[in-house]
């Protein structure tokens, strides 16, 4: 899922770059074509900044997964034990009291 989302994002933001740089191209002024190629450069950074966000979050979340399901794993075992040692003990007669 994040890597999908991580592809969309970037390729969004390249087609974005594209347009400001054919929008660079085309001005008729340098202080135009500064302004829209520093506009491509400071969305190109900012759209990996929020890609990289998003791998985070991602791994945080699978992290955070892995850790749930260990614990869950572990609690059944223990539980298991617990009841196999007290299928284990013998119930004490009352003829042997």
């Amino acid at each position: 899922m994040d890597k999908k989302q991580h592809q969309a994002l970037m390729a969004e933001a390249r087609k974005r770059q594209a347009r400001l740089m054919a929008l660079a191209a085309k001005a008729k002024t340098r202080d135009a074509k500064a302004r829209y190629r520093q506009t491509a450069k400071d969305m190109m950074l900012l759209a990996h900044a929020a890609a990289r966000r998003l791998l985070v979050t991602a791994e945080n979340a699978a992290d955070s997964y892995a850790r749930a399901m260990k614990k869950v794993v572990e609690e059944m075992k223990a539980a298991n034990e617990a009841k196999q040692k007290s299928a284990k003990k013998p119930a004490k007669s009352k003829a042997s009291s």
